[in-house]
């Protein structure tokens, strides 16, 4: 059976991850490093523990989180699909389950909001993790007065959790922004697609996506 840890150790899939972020980084996007998709896939695997799924489908989840964005690797437009055909090839070849590749490849490639659909508990998981991942040091642009919108919305976040409460059978990501360096509206004019993609996936898991910033309830 493969594992979270034969995935993290694997040469091959760490040499995709950072060839991607090289590539993202040269087109001037927030960080895709293994810094992200490690938090992807922990939230995501979190996530689906928290609401009681059997350990090998929150293992799925991390897995899925660990190598969503390796189709960056050919090009930003349609990673999401490319990602997906080189997941099933490198699973495939480690001798993965072919049930368990279906799960994980669909839900890489329904991971990117232009596309995504969430059509299972891992993608739902994955979409979740992936889009709340919201924070300062995503930004490389080290020089504030070149800024573009995307690093000044990521810079902007202070703090940033995603809190998930069984009881009351909601997830809610709670953002503290300084709206010095962006107003609230600039984060909606980034990141509407995303928020509403996860409010898809939180219904797909039977529960209600909240966006709060700044204890203002805004979704």
């Amino acid at each position: 059976m493969i594992n979270f840890e034969d995935i993290k150790n694997s040469k091959e899939i760490n040499t995709y991850i950072k060839k991607a972020d090289d590539s993202l980084a040269a087109l001037g996007y927030t960080e895709h490093s293994l810094a992200h998709v490690t938090k992807t896939a922990s939230e995501a695997k979190d996530i689906l523990e928290k609401l009681g799924y059997d350990e090998r489908t929150t293992e799925l989840a991390s897995i899925a989180g660990y190598m969503h964005d390796i189709g960056n690797v050919v090009n930003r437009i349609d990673h999401a699909q490319t990602g997906a055909i080189m997941a099933f090839r490198i699973l495939d070849n480690m001798g993965m389950d072919v049930a368990e590749i279906a799960t994980i490849i669909s839900a890489v490639g329904n991971h990117d909001e232009s596309t995504a659909v969430p059509v299972n508990e891992v993608a739902s998981a994955l979409i979740l993790a992936d889009k709340s991942d919201v924070r300062r040091s995503r930004v490389r642009n080290r020089d504030f007065s070149t800024f573009d919108i995307h690093d000044r919305v990521n810079y902007s976040v202070e703090k940033s959790n995603l809190i998930l409460n069984v009881e009351n059978n909601e997830i809610v990501l709670n953002l503290t922004i300084d709206t010095k360096i962006c107003a609230v509206m600039d984060y909606f004019e980034i990141f509407l697609g995303r928020m509403l993609l996860c409010r898809k996936a939180a219904d797909y898991l039977k529960l209600r996506f909240k966006l709060v910033i700044n204890e203002v309830e805004l979704l």
